[in-house]
């Protein structure tokens, strides 16, 4: 049983090790996908394309009372 466990925490230590480079290493190639997208011109919408369209203000329906003088 003894033999078991420690086979068990060097196997969570080692996977702790490496998550960090396992993260980096998708991170990496989502970055290359997005750049190899946009070389192409296939990029999709980011938040700042739909961000710049205008908002239609709407009014409140409510009176803001606190804001009376």
């Amino acid at each position: 049983m003894n033999l078991f466990l420690n086979y068990l925490v060097v196997a969570a230590l080692f996977a702790l090790v490496l998550l960090p480079t396992g993260l980096g290493i998708a991170r990496e190639r989502r970055i290359d996908r997005q750049l190899r997208d946009a070389a192409r011109g296939e990029a999709e919408p980011t938040e700042t394309e739909s961000a710049a369209r205008p908002v239609a203000a709407t009014r409140r329906s409510h009176p803001r009372i606190w804001a009376r003088v």
